[in-house]
């Protein structure tokens, strides 16, 4: 009985974020190999998830980025304000390279791409659990890149907003289908498009799109 009661005590208590019912299905099972991880809380939106944070204790966060309320690093910066002591772990459809380096600087202890496998998450969820930071082998040599003074993509140096903009550019959505997905008029999605291509120093959509393929921001 002692043992038993301190394995309950140690749980790493989740709290898992995704709009989608079927993806947190599968979480739920992933994680269920490992006896020291339970998840203890789900939600689909931002409001929800925030609100569970306020009422209940948990370990760990595990967040979508694509949420139908909020972005996911947003939630991120409302998490960290709300919670300081909770350990955010990004777990996204979208590579790396995309939004890796926006979570960090947000304050995420980790970034996981979801076909990651089950052994990777849980490693991951561990480390963040016990106060670590999870980075992969790619992301790390990225960092040490910026350290060593090799410079970033241009993206990385658009807002959270443009970025959006960029993505659903190179997607072939009309600005117009972009500033209704936005709640943005699209004289504003103009001067996103005129901002995006002069930070990336790009001539036109063409480019922009090359751009987005060659670093894998179409996903």
């Amino acid at each position: 009985m002692p043992m038993e009661l301190k394995m309950i005590i140690h749980k790493i208590k989740i709290l898992l974020v995704d709009d989608h019912e079927v993806v947190r299905n599968g979480m739920r099972q992933m994680l269920g190999s490992a006896s020291d991880i339970e998840v203890t809380g789900e939600a689909e939106t931002a409001e929800q998830a925030l609100r569970l944070a306020k009422e209940q204790d948990f370990n760990v966060a595990l967040i979508d980025i694509n949420l139908p309320d909020m972005h996911g690093l947003e939630l991120l910066k409302q998490l960290r304000k709300a919670r300081p002591m909770l350990a955010v772990l990004v777990l996204s459809m979208y590579s790396e390279s995309i939004y890796a380096l926006r979570a960090y600087k947000f304050g995420a202890s980790g970034y996981l791409t979801k076909n990651s496998t089950a052994e990777t998450m849980v490693a991951g969820i561990r480390k963040v659990a016990a106060g670590g930071r999870y980075v992969s082998a790619a992301m790390a040599e990225k960092l040490a890149g910026m350290i060593d003074g090799v410079s970033l993509g241009a993206h990385e140096f658009l807002s959270d907003r443009e970025l959006e903009v960029l993505k659903m550019i190179a997607a072939g959505e009309s600005l117009v289908q972009i500033g209704k997905a936005l709640h943005l008029s699209a004289s504003t999605v103009t001067t996103y498009r005129t901002r995006i291509l002069g930070k990336m120093g790009l001539k036109n959509n063409a480019e922009l799109t090359r751009y987005a393929f060659e670093n894998g921001l179409l996903e």
